[in-house]
């Protein structure tokens, strides 16, 4: 990252010194060590020294909620956790485990994900599963040691194992992008191509917008694109291969691979087919195959299939099933709740959910979760949580019947769901409504839950005309990203249109034209051009404060401001 550069001798070096600091505290085979690192050499040190010590890694996003990430250190059992600057902390005794043997079926990490239940599931993969997506990876991209790949995904989603492990098992180089640049379509593209990467994983959502752009001069091979529905193919002339992926946690990041063919119109691109020693089965509520053309339900069966939940036995049981079709006695199959169509050529092509489990920028996001916690705040009755709008720019919507009295304001209700929901998950807009409507056999009835709009959601006012110079310079760089024709002072962003990606590029354009770094979260929080302006004047005039009147006033000229 930078200009930081760690060879491979450093890196086994560092990991094994690591390895035998874990050891003495007694890590080996099934131990958890929660790494608590964000993107950097330490991370993959960490990683590399919890396997070394013969453990598994469960990787703790630092951007989750404080409460999110003791849930999971706590449901996963993490006996030792590696924190910043690999310092390791010892959680609880155990027993010594030095020299014990590691197999195929032991743990190799835990990913948590979104939870029906109203709290996040660890998924459970072994090495035998990773070591099924490295060789298939390896041998179907050409992985040599002469490669250069990205990491790109968050920590904490699978795809970053997949950007890792199959590189340097081969002894390619990996450079990782810094935070600004992951999110941003235009700057990643330039940053691949400066960095001469020859394979990369780009999420759906950041791919889609990159691919519409013209590219410059690339040594790049393959583009890998998964996580969200790619919805159209690339134009032709694209100087590499397209490649699109499909694959649940549950099945080790990757299920159906398959190349998308540049300029084509016909219809949106297939997810492929299935990788090495993976099945793909498309079955009916009876659990037996549909014809060719018809849309089933995703099974996958085969090496990629995982152990299961972490502490959860039922749910478990629930969606890892015994694979009838398998001549193996304990072959198993996950139950994805996805639906796909065989195609004439044998491909799948999706069909989207059973469930109303959303998809939204890569992110698998289960709305009774955040219905869960919504529900704790003492304003709130009752609510649901649904996807609006299309493609990269669907959103989460929440509907809340309020309790008795008046409702709570949206920024009172993202600040609450903060405290323990990440940020994908907190909802874009909120929606107050007399009552949920429900089906005749008393269900949810998502289909009748009224679109989002400047009359039912929370805090929405009439348009006021920006007055300041910071204002109307905000105004005027909204309007830019969300493509309208104005934006007022009290205009919400994310009932707009406004998602994390289009926040990612207004925080890059506001440092750009102010000097002031806001986050995300900020956004979240202020939502209006009126607020935003607000706390970008309060840091200037921090920063004006400590310089002199010359300074001051040149850089009020260069940034427009009076």
């Amino acid at each position: 990252m930078g200009s930081e550069r760690l060879s491979y001798g450093e890196l086994d070096a560092r990991a094994e010194g690591l390895a035998g600091r874990l050891k003495s505290l007694g890590v080996g085979p099934e131990v958890v060590v929660g790494v608590g690192i964000g993107r950097s050499f330490d991370y993959v040190i960490a990683a590399l020294a919890v396997w070394k010590a013969g453990g598994a890694y469960l990787p703790v996003d630092l951007e989750w909620p404080e409460e999110r990430r003791a849930f999971v250190l706590e449901d996963a059992r993490a006996a030792v956790v590696i924190s910043k600057g690999l310092q390791v902390e010892a959680r609880r005794e155990l027993a010594q485990r030095a020299n014990a043997e590691i197999t195929r079926e032991n743990l190799a990490y835990i990913i948590y994900t979104s939870g029906s239940t109203g709290r996040p599931k660890g998924v459970e993969v072994t090495h035998g599963n990773l070591l099924n997506l490295v060789f298939w990876h390896r041998r179907t991209f050409g992985i040599t040691a002469a490669d250069r790949a990205s990491q790109v995904a968050g920590l904490a989603f699978d795809a970053a194992v997949w950007e890792l492990w199959p590189y340097l098992s081969a002894g390619a180089s990996i450079t990782l992008a810094d935070e600004t640049t992951r999110t941003s379509p235009e700057l990643l593209r330039a940053w691949l191509a400066a960095e001469r990467v020859t394979v990369s994983f780009v999420p759906t959502a950041l791919a889609e917008p990159m691919l519409q752009g013209a590219w410059p001069t690339t040594s790049l091979r393959y583009l890998l694109t998964g996580a969200d529905t790619l919805h159209k193919h690339p134009a032709a002339g694209l100087p590499f291969q397209l490649v699109n992926n499909y694959g649940p946690t549950e099945c080790s990041v990757v299920a159906t691979s398959g190349l998308v063919r540049a300029g084509s119109v016909h219809g949106k691109p297939s997810i492929g087919s299935a990788i090495a020693n993976t099945q793909i089965y498309l079955l009916n509520e009876e659990l037996q195959p549909v014809a060719p053309g018809e849309t089933g339900e995703i099974y996958i069966g085969g090496s990629s299939v995982a152990r299961g939940y972490r502490n959860q036995p039922d749910l478990t049981a629930e969606w890892f099933l015994k694979n009838p079709f398998s001549p193996a006695v304990d072959g198993r199959m996950y139950r994805t709740g996805d639906l796909g169509a065989l195609l004439p050529d044998g491909q799948i092509a999706f069909h989207g959910r059973v469930d109303n489990q959303e998809k939204i920028r890569g992110h698998r996001i289960e709305p009774d979760e955040i219905v869960c916690a919504l529900t704790r705040h003492p304003k709130v009755a009752t609510a649901a949580v649904a996807g609006v709008g299309a493609g990269c720019n669907r959103q989460l919507a929440a509907y809340i019947v309020p309790a008795a009295g008046e409702a709570p304001r949206s920024s009172e209700l993202r600040e609450f769901l903060a405290r323990e929901l990440p940020e994908y998950m907190i909802p874009s807009i909120f929606v107050s409504i007399a009552t949920l409507p429900l089906t005749s056999n008393g269900k949810l009835n998502l289909s009748a839950l009224p679109v989002p709009s400047a009359g039912n959601a929370l805090d929405t006012t009439e348009y006021r005309a920006p007055e300041s110079s910071i204002e109307m310079q905000m105004a005027s760089i909204l309007a830019e990203l969300l493509h309208v024709e104005r934006v007022g002072l009290d205009d919400n962003f994310f009932l707009l249109g406004g998602h994390s990606l289009l926040g990612t590029q207004l925080v890059l354009r506001a440092k750009e034209r102010f000097g002031v770094t806001l986050t995300l979260r900020e956004l979240f929080t202020a939502q209006t051009v009126g607020k935003l302006a607000d706390e970008i004047e309060r840091r200037l005039m921090e920063q004006l404060e400590s310089m002199s009147e010359e300074e001051a006033g040149r850089l009020l000229a260069q940034m427009e401001i009076q």
